[in-house]
């Protein structure tokens, strides 16, 4: 008998009839229970020792667990039906044979261990040993009996870890009591037993689809009292808890905690809980608790409890003895942060998925994958100079990534017009080469959508010329790399036509709608262009099928306006923009239940002033009292305090519902232009007033002010307001046209002449500014220069659309 095992003795207690032997292995004052087990086949022996060398038990399946002795004879009483079996060489054979684990349970005698349980290790034991059976000669029926009992063995250790870790931790409590007040207990760590006990259950039911059981467990699980030992395994079992509510389970399957689940689940899956009477541990209980009303809820507040504690356990310290912990509370943490960015995703609260993951950088040192997230969670909420800033480190952490840079570019051309960056980032894509892949074509349009931009911007004409020339280029090397690329073709086709070249443009458009034939830009160009070639009725069908498509893009609507006024004079315009205020309004109406979000103390604002009763009308230009002063709109009160181009930033005006606000200030300003053609000067004041109550010092509010004096007569006023409305936006060559126009009115021809030159170097094809100037160059006599001005206009004019080819957006 080899020495570890010299002090034990060994006693076999075969039953007479019943195919049922006991072995147990004991010393004074330690006993361990090795198996009691029912033989299958019945034919095979009841027991087989070897104690020479290795110890060697091999037994069959197990049905009962009998008490081990006690005081040297045995019990005939029987313990829970479960035992434990572990693997060892046979002896002679050279095969894994079942036997059981020589590690001893518990310093107690065994003829306590009935009242006694290991923390439902026994229980566990049986479970995963039953588990690893095999299942060649069962019989399906035996196959189904032997997995419920798995089961059961599951949910009962379950139960009785962690009334036994209570317990454990109540005893601990109550001796550290009694130490001197500097000492403190030493923290008990779950062997893997002990975590194997707490987690099977669960584990063991979702696997095998039981959504109902598995959800149960792991809600009785996160309901027992918390002890130290299993505060981390509660944050591994809220996240998968939040998984499954995620990923297994619709808002409509879904039932609370404090709720049955539907007949339908409970049909499904018969409950196998144990009906013995068994100890449950102790459950945290309160009046006024808080109860989700579905699956996002909970999950959420799962996922939010979870990451307090994760983020509190992650190992900040950087020496090497310390980084596999690190690297698994760090695998921890982010998983739980992905779970967040999912739940928070799909209710679109991309504030608080930000803070949440802003969090997350102190121990983000180096984690590409983190810092990526929060880069992405600040474009979601708006956030586009921070996101980049962001978006620069992860390129630095992954330099050979080609997606970053493209993102970092998207936002640059988009939301924060930051065209030298977006150059920067595009040529990081291309610079790449080969390794770029499939992304290779986007750089290059990223590449040419910002020269297309920095061309509109451009203030000489010989740079627009040059940039188109350049973007031009690099969007036909797009194409030539993703031939088959509808948004390349889109691309190509609409910087044709920003340089008139209309033929080719429509060319490359057919052919993108070949393969996209709904896309909204796309069948927005063709109404364009079709208006550039005066097939107006053509472009106002167009437009029509458009917005059956698209109802809520206003670009489209803005478009149809213009085709009407065309087509059928501004009475016909009029009806779409009261479809346009209408179609605001439900939006609006939208974004306040919460469809969209609210960024920083703008949002504040608006959530201050919220009154439910907002209605927006034109006035009836027949009606005798519709033209007189009143009390502004509740959009106009709501925002006339905070809303000023002066004091905010233009890119915050484009965050969020702010976008709504703008396009709100866009369609009274159109609505002003219609009946200024209509010569109802007062419902013109009406609208423009109602979009000044919006944005006070807008551009386009001064410029609308200005026409409107200017057909009243008063051309001081309008050269005044003019002159404002430059001020604030130097580059509007509309405002340069109408106050050159008024200059020469007034008799400032030099002047006059100087800002409509001025106009046509800033944007040079638009026809009404080479017109005016021309008639400026008439007035002084100067007639051969007129003339070269006016047959420009005209050529320019024979393309031009109804509104300006940029009102395409140009992004990725």
């Amino acid at each position: 008998m080899p020495g570890n095992l010299a002090r034990w003795s060994l006693w076999v207690d075969p039953a007479p009839a019943g195919g049922r032997a006991g072995a147990f292995l004991g010393r004074p004052g330690l006993w361990v229970v090795f198996s009691v087990c029912s033989l299958i086949p019945r034919s095979a022996p009841l027991a087989q020792a070897s104690l020479g060398g290795d110890l060697h038990l091999a037994f069959g399946s197990f049905r009962s667990l009998r008490n081990p002795f006690s005081h040297g004879r045995p019990e005939r009483n029987p313990l829970p039906r479960a035992s434990f079996l572990g693997l060892s060489p046979e002896p002679g054979s050279g095969r894994i044979a079942p036997c059981l684990l020589l590690s001893p349970l518990s310093s107690m005698p065994p003829a306590s261990w009935g009242k006694h349980s290991p923390g439902g290790q026994r229980f566990c034991r049986g479970g995963l040993s039953l588990e690893r059976l095999p299942n060649s000669i069962a019989s399906r029926f035996r196959l189904t009996e032997r997995e419920e009992e798995v089961i059961t063995c599951f949910e009962r250790a379950s139960w009785i870890a962690q009334v036994f870790l209570q317990e454990l931790e109540k005893t601990t409590n109550n001796s550290t009591s009694r130490h001197l007040k500097g000492c403190h207990p030493v923290d008990y760590e779950l062997t893997y037993f002990l975590e194997a006990a707490l987690q099977s259950a669960y584990v063991k039911n979702l696997k095998k689809g039981n959504i109902v059981k598995g959800m149960r467990e792991l809600r009785e699980v996160l309901r027992t009292v918390e002890t130290k030992a299993t505060q981390n395994f509660k944050v591994m079992a809220a996240k998968h808890l939040a998984g499954v509510l995620l990923h297994s389970l619709s808002e409509e399957c879904y039932w609370s905690p404090l709720s049955h689940p539907l007949p339908e689940f409970m049909g499904k899956e018969e409950n196998s809980f144990a009906t013995q009477a068994l100890r449950k541990p102790h459950l945290y209980e309160g009046d006024n608790l808080y109860c989700p009303k579905d699956n996002i809820e909970e999950a959420l507040l799962l996922l939010l409890i979870s990451e307090s504690m994760a983020t509190r356990d992650v190992v900040l310290s950087r020496v090497p003895e310390q980084e596999e912990d690190r690297a698994v509370s760090l695998q921890n943490a982010a998983a739980i942060y992905d779970l967040l960015s999912i739940t928070l995703g799909r209710r679109g609260q991309y504030v608080m998925l930000s803070e949440c993951l802003e969090r997350a950088m102190k121990f983000a040192f180096g984690e590409f994958h983190l810092w990526y997230q929060v880069a992405l969670s600040m474009v979601a909420c708006g956030k586009s100079a921070y996101a980049v800033s962001l978006l620069r480190e992860c390129v630095k952490l992954r330099p050979s990534d080609p997606t970053v840079p493209l993102m970092a570019a998207k936002v640059c051309i988009g939301s924060l017009h930051w065209l030298e960056e977006a150059e920067r980032f595009a040529m990081m894509v291309i610079s790449l080469g080969e390794e770029a892949g499939e992304f290779l074509p986007k750089g290059y349009l990223a590449l040419g959508l910002t020269y297309s931009l920095q061309a509109t911007d451009a203030t000489l004409k010989s740079k627009q010329d040059e940039l188109h020339r350049k973007a031009l280029q690099t969007l036909e090397r797009a194409q030539q790399l993703a031939p088959g690329d509808p948004q390349v073709i889109l691309y190509v086709s609409l910087q044709l036509a920003l340089v008139r070249q209309i033929s080719s443009a429509m060319e490359q458009l057919q052919e993108a709608l070949k393969v996209c034939k709904d896309d909204a830009h796309a069948l927005h160009l063709l109404a364009l262009l079709f208006s550039a070639q005066k097939h107006h009725q053509h472009a106002l069908d167009v437009v029509n099928m458009a917005i059956t498509e698209h109802p809520e893009n206003f670009n489209l609507m803005f478009t149809k306006v213009k085709l009407e006024q065309a087509l059928k004079g501004p009475e016909e315009a009029l009806v779409t923009c009261r479809q346009m205020l209408r179609l605001w309004q439900t939006l609006y109406s939208f974004s306040q239940l919460g469809g969209l979000e609210k960024d920083g103390s703008l949002g504040e604002g608006l959530t201050m002033k919220k009154q439910s009763g907002m209605h927006l009308t034109l006035p009836d230009a027949h009606d005798a009292d519709s033209g007189s002063r009143r009390a502004s709109s509740i959009a106009a009160s709501r925002l006339e305090e905070a809303m000023s181009e002066l004091t905010m930033p233009s890119s915050v005006l484009k965050q969020g519902p702010m976008q709504l606000w703008t396009t709100l200030e866009q369609i009274w300003l159109q609505a002003a232009e219609l009946f200024m053609e209509q010569k109802h000067l007062k419902e013109a004041g009406f609208c423009i007033q109602e979009a000044a109550g919006l944005f006070p010092t807008s551009h386009s509010v001064l410029y609308m002010r200005g026409r409107l004096a200017e057909v009243k007569g008063s051309l001081e006023e309008a050269k005044q307001l003019y002159k404002e409305a430059l001020t604030v936006n130097p580059d509007g060559v509309r405002i340069m046209h109408s106050l050159g126009l008024m200059l020469s009115r007034l008799g400032h021809k030099s002047l006059a002449q100087k800002v409509l030159r001025d106009a046509v170097e800033r944007q040079s094809t638009c026809h009404e500014a080479w017109q005016g100037l021309g008639e400026v160059l008439q007035a002084q006599g100067q007639n051969e220069a007129a003339v070269d001005c006016f047959l420009t206009a005209l050529e320019l004019e024979a393309s031009s659309p109804v509104l300006p080819f940029s009102i395409i957006p140009r992004e990725l």
